[in-house]
């Protein structure tokens, strides 16, 4: 295509293309925006594209620079809303030490050492097995089973921390 090929798919085509962009995103300056990009990427590859097939490329381009142009969008609103709502790390929670503490009474003494050894000081399974006079596996279905029943009693509305 050349460069007087190319300013009469500008004269021709821009107005269609404006329109069927502006339609579908319901925005003026955007719709300028993808047009305008459209014809950009149309100048850039001028030389592989015929002059016959020019208002079929240049819609093309335009269709898909309008998705990505909404896909930003709707990225860079719902990030917006997530910083304007109230975040539920946010909120203190003032009974959660007694929520624990409780759903740890309702485990067996065996569940409960296995949780407070494994998750609060750190030992590995091994360790752990040594101490209980258990085998790793062992260890692992009994820490397994006891986190269960904590998950269980935890997500209880009444209990929900």
């Amino acid at each position: 295509m050349t460069e007087k090929e190319y300013n009469k798919c500008v004269d021709l085509y821009s107005d269609n293309l404006f329109r069927f962009i502006v339609k579908n995103l319901e925005h003026a300056e955007d719709a300028r925006d993808v047009v305008q990009n459209s014809f950009e990427i149309l100048w850039k590859h001028c030389q592989d594209v015929p002059f016959e097939k020019a208002k079929s490329y240049l819609f093309t381009v335009g269709y898909h620079n309008m998705i990505d142009h909404v896909r930003k969008v709707k990225r860079i609103t719902l990030v917006d809303q997530f910083k304007d709502e109230d975040k539920v790390s946010d909120h203190k929670i003032h009974n959660a030490k007694e929520v624990i503490e409780k759903a740890l009474s309702k485990l067996s003494e065996v569940q409960r050492s296995l949780i407070m050894l494994k998750d609060y000081e750190g030992y590995s399974y091994e360790e752990i097995g040594e101490m209980m006079e258990l085998n790793p596996s062992q260890v692992k279905v009994y820490l397994h089973r006891a986190r269960i029943h904590l998950k269980n009693y935890l997500v209880k509305m009444e209990n929900v921390i």
